[in-house]
């Protein structure tokens, strides 16, 4: 055999040879990972030919699957419609998402936590069934965030600071997933197509996926991080009636013009209750952008959290700044962003007295028999200020509601600690009306966020558009925990 030849054939063995392990990688060494794609048709197909697991809430299921007469033999099917799209997501032909993508392994039955099920059902003759997930949403939180935020676009996150576990979480606009679900492929693509389509963006789960300027209700954190430097609520602080930003000409201006304090400085406490920009702007450029940002990092920013089942957007505090881009992020502006989740988080950190729980949304796993094989244990994710620092905040969230901003976040009985935020963000566009906050102050069971985009076209403030919808929503989780 001649060289050339030798050459030629040699080079087909390695090409042999590579296409052998690489069909071998393909078919051995990826097969979880191609069993678990969601937009594997085949094993789509095969799942849809079996009863999957339920997602739950209570004695409420959100997601099931019920015998049909046609290929597929089981239809899912989303008994609540649009309240808990969101966080179930949808399990169509094609594709996946929410709960059904996080946890389809387990909702399929492949997971190797039902083994023990499966083996039974080959001496039972039974079809294979997926388990159920049970979530940590309250129906009736749930239900009452998304009446008190209407039609508006918007978001609520409710949480419980002890545990992290999420009580409710609400996005608007939102959308119907039995529209996704059916086996019709033609109407079902019609269906994704519309609502992808859509300048509303009905699929976005804003609460974790959608960032937003988290104007006032930042001020939290610079509190904080001032009391961390040895400030206290009844330190004067510079506030004058305008703010002419370092190294730049522009004018900060306090909001509709107000004074602070005696125009000059301002007490911490009052310059929070009042939300006054020129205090908060100073005490930025004091502190410096990056006892700033160390600060927002220990609340949750410049991070995501490990495993959350959904999607999720990560809340931002920028490098670089010079002063004057310090003093407009003081005060949650400039290029400061955070998720309605990261913000709930911020709320139930001071109410827990400093500790920063892992939020969560799926309270336990069950197998087809109903028994429980894994239950979520809450975990602590850091410690973002000290027991003291989180007193002495929450002392000033109290004044907020109290006697400031968030007057209309007051329950009856219930001394409430909040936040009010109107975050401008973008030139002639209404501001964001945000509130956070939780109750009771002095041992919450609930934490929330709300943001209203554009003030729901109402051209409101925090205080006047956000505050009420978090008032109905902490006055019906702790109605439902008594």
């Amino acid at each position: 055999m001649n060289t050339p030849v030798r050459k030629v054939a040699l080079a087909c063995m390695v090409l042999f040879a590579a296409l052998l392990v690489n069909a071998n990688w393909i078919q051995v060494g990826q097969v979880d990972r191609l069993k678990t794609e969601p937009t594997n048709a085949r094993q789509i197909t095969e799942r849809l030919e079996r009863q999957r697991g339920g997602i739950i809430t209570g004695d409420t299921q959100l997601a099931i699957s019920v015998p049909v007469d046609d290929e597929y033999k089981f239809q899912r099917q989303y008994p609540a419609g649009q309240l808990y799209a969101n966080v179930t997501g949808y399990y169509t032909l094609f594709t996946a998402a929410g709960l059904e993508r996080s946890e389809d392994v387990f909702l399929s039955g492949d997971d190797d936590r039902l083994l023990a099920s499966r083996v039974t059902d080959l001496f039972t003759g039974e079809e294979r069934r997926g388990g159920t997930v049970v979530t940590t949403i309250v129906p009736r939180i749930q239900q009452v965030a998304a009446e008190a935020l209407g039609d508006r676009t918007g978001a609520v996150v409710a949480l419980d600071p002890a545990t992290g576990a999420i009580l409710a979480m609400v996005t608007s606009p939102t959308y119907d997933p039995n529209t996704l679900a059916t086996h019709d492929e033609s109407a079902a693509t019609e269906a994704y197509q519309a609502l992808a389509g859509a300048g509303s963006q009905p699929l976005l789960n804003r609460p974790a996926q959608q960032t937003y300027p988290p104007g006032s209700t930042f001020k939290l954190i610079t509190a904080a991080a001032a009391l961390a430097a040895g400030y206290e609520p009844g330190t004067r602080v510079p506030a004058p009636d305008e703010l002419t930003l370092p190294q730049s000409t522009t004018v900060l201006p306090n909001f509709d013009g107000e004074t602070c304090g005696d125009g000059r400085t301002d007490t911490l406490i009052h310059a929070l209750t009042i939300s006054c920009n020129t205090a908060f702007a100073e005490l930025g450029i004091e502190l410096g952008g990056d006892v700033l940002r160390n600060q927002a990092e220990a609340f949750g920013f410049d991070s995501t959290i490990e495993d959350f089942p959904l999607q999720q957007a990560r809340s931002i505090f920028p490098d670089g700044l010079d002063g004057a881009q310090t003093a407009q992020s003081a005060i949650g502006q400039f290029n400061v962003r955070a998720t309605p989740l990261q913000m709930a988080e911020v709320a139930a950190a001071i109410g827990n007295g400093g500790v920063r729980m892992k939020p969560y949304l799926v309270s336990e796993l069950q197998g087809p028999d109903l028994k429980r094989l894994s239950r979520t244990e809450p975990a602590e994710l850091g410690r973002p200020v000290t027991p003291e620092v989180a007193a002495k905040l929450t002392t000033m969230m109290q004044s907020v509601v109290s006697s400031g901003t968030g007057r209309k976040a007051q329950i009856s009985g219930v001394d409430v600690a909040g936040k009010t935020g109107t975050a401008e963000h973008g030139v002639g566009e209404a501001p964001h009306a945000w509130f956070v906050g939780f109750a009771p102050a002095s041992s919450p069971r609930v934490a929330v966020a709300v943001i209203v985009e554009d003030g729901g076209g109402e051209l409101g403030t925090g205080g006047a558009v956000a505050a009420p919808v978090a008032q109905k929503v902490m006055q019906a989780a702790l109605d439902t925990q008594r």
